[in-house]
């Protein structure tokens, strides 16, 4: 459970060896909510087709609980918007997400990026750069775009 948001985010600005299971959950939890922001960051602002698409995104690789889904969609706001790279979220992905949790993370920016029906050339390049570092292959990130695209069209 989320205690706080300062909670969540403490954990996750300053990892420690000592964390327990649950603070470095919360941690791998906000990394992935941001990395789902950053797709819509470049526009002026998030419509709801989108953060409905990150909700369930997040609800289907987390077990949280409507509160604590949208207090960490809104501390992932607020942390993408002081971010200055990439590097500290995905590399603590990289440390405990399998590859193919990885992929699916690609696969859920994608899905966030085709729920307004317009991808733009930053949501593409985010999205490429992201999967560059969490190491998903070429075709791997093909694959997820696609199975993301066919899943709009539905």
């Amino acid at each position: 459970m989320l205690k706080t948001i300062k909670d969540l985010f403490d954990s996750f600005i300053q990892p420690t060896p000592s964390q327990t299971l649950a603070q470095r959950e919360h941690a791998l939890q906000l990394a992935t909510a941001v990395l789902l922001v950053e797709v819509v960051r470049s526009e002026s602002s998030m419509d709801e087709a989108e953060r409905t698409t990150m909700v369930a995104a997040l609800r289907s690789k987390f077990a949280l609980t409507d509160d604590e889904l949208e207090r960490l969609l809104e501390l992932a706001v607020t942390t993408s918007q002081t971010a200055y790279d990439y590097q500290r979220f995905t590399g603590s992905l990289n440390d405990h997400f399998t590859q193919d949790q990885k992929i699916r993370l690609v696969e859920a920016m994608w899905q966030v990026a085709y729920a307004d029906a317009h991808i733009d050339a930053n949501e593409n390049h985010t999205i490429s750069k992201v999967a560059g570092l969490l190491h998903v292959t070429h075709g791997e990130y093909i694959a997820a775009k696609l199975r993301a695209k066919e899943a709009s069209q539905h």
